[in-house]
């Protein structure tokens, strides 16, 4: 009677197991992916969980800036653009042997190595992007008229001839510099660092205190720089003064001459290890553009006033802003009216 009762027991046991274990499989069959992993994190004790990895995101890849062409390989013409622009104070200087048209500044006193040097304001999108429509003089211009818009502004000189010699290797040069950019393209490093805007007016006081610990070595505290050998052209060019660039040149617009500071100044300063913040680059830009050089009519420039730069500094304007503001900033405000300007213009009925 007691081993029956036992073995019932026993029995019944194993069939109780027996009916857990195929419900337990059935339940595992039935579920699926998400379902599965659900029921495991469940029966998962808390204590023995652990995060799962983060999946690490895949780098960047490096950008990828744009190299000139080695100039081993160009024509005699083409090196003698280059020698153009490295010397043109020997060429077109006050003391020029082929012409006296300059304020004795080289072109790569602005466009540094001769053109080619990353965010140095290089020539790297010229070939790729002239003849091109150009709001300042509301024209399509062509290389030709780029270089003397130079001659006349940055040398603050006179034109040359479109057809010389001088010109030919210029327009050559800039056309192998930029020869393996594709047409329509500006590639990575081209022109200049464009800074973020400042919340508050470029600072010139602020900028001479800059200028007098950072820039007097090359510059000199009189601005005047230091002459070349045999009094060619300047080894490091003056940023003020009579023998300076215009009012009617690009880098007289402030975010033009704050870019170009930011990568390039002072000398060891590049784009990738700059040694001066957005901020000191604003206002030394300001002091710098404060003092007095040459002026130039610009009663041209700009014959629709509602495309002027935010940092044009020179009326009539488009909106209510001062010329101080538009010299100095805070740009915000401009750029601002400017945008909401062209939506108005937008919504009109053609």
């Amino acid at each position: 009677n007691r081993l029956q009762k036992e073995l019932i027991s026993v029995t019944r046991a194993l069939i109780a197991v027996s009916l857990l274990f195929i419900a337990g499989i059935l339940l595992v069959v039935s579920l699926s992916g998400d379902g599965l992993t659900k029921v495991q994190a469940l029966l998962r004790f808390k204590g023995d969980a652990k995060e799962e990895p983060k999946p690490i995101a895949p780098e960047k890849p490096a950008k990828k800036y744009w190299n000139a062409p080695d100039i081993s390989a160009a024509t005699d013409e083409i090196r003698y653009g280059r020698e153009l622009v490295a010397s043109t104070a020997r060429y077109l200087g006050p003391k020029g042997s082929v012409a006296q048209i300059t304020n004795g500044m080289n072109c790569q006193n602005c466009h540094l190595d001769a053109g080619t040097r990353i965010y140095g304001n290089n020539y790297s999108a010229v070939a790729s992007t002239y003849p091109k429509f150009r709001a300042r003089s509301g024209s399509i211009e062509t290389i030709e008229k780029r270089i003397n818009d130079c001659m006349q502004r940055s040398l603050n000189g006179k034109a040359l001839a479109e057809d010389s010699k001088e010109m030919r290797a210029m327009v050559a040069y800039l056309s192998w510099v930029g020869s393996e950019v594709p047409k329509g393209e500006t590639p990575e490093g081209a022109g200049l660092v464009e800074l973020a805007l400042l919340g508050r007016p470029a600072d010139p006081k602020s900028g001479k205190v800059l200028y007098e610990a950072k820039c007097v070595t090359c510059h000199g505290q009189d601005g005047m720089g230091i002459a070349g050998v045999e009094g060619m052209g300047y080894q490091y060019p003056p940023l003020w003064g009579a023998n300076s660039y215009n009012s009617g040149a690009g880098l007289y617009r402030l975010s033009r001459f704050a870019g170009y500071i930011k990568a390039n100044m002072p000398l060891g300063a590049t784009h990738q290890k700059p040694q001066l913040s957005d901020e000191e680059s604003w206002d030394i830009a300001a002091f710098v553009n404060s003092q007095p050089r040459p002026a130039k009519d610009l009663t041209g420039d700009w014959p629709d006033i509602g495309k002027k730069p935010f940092d044009h500094p020179f009326g009539p304007f488009a909106d209510q802003y001062a010329e101080a503001q538009h010299k100095y900033g805070p740009f915000g405000p401009i750029k601002k009216a400017a945008e909401e300007r062209k939506k108005r213009e937008k919504k009109k009925p053609s």
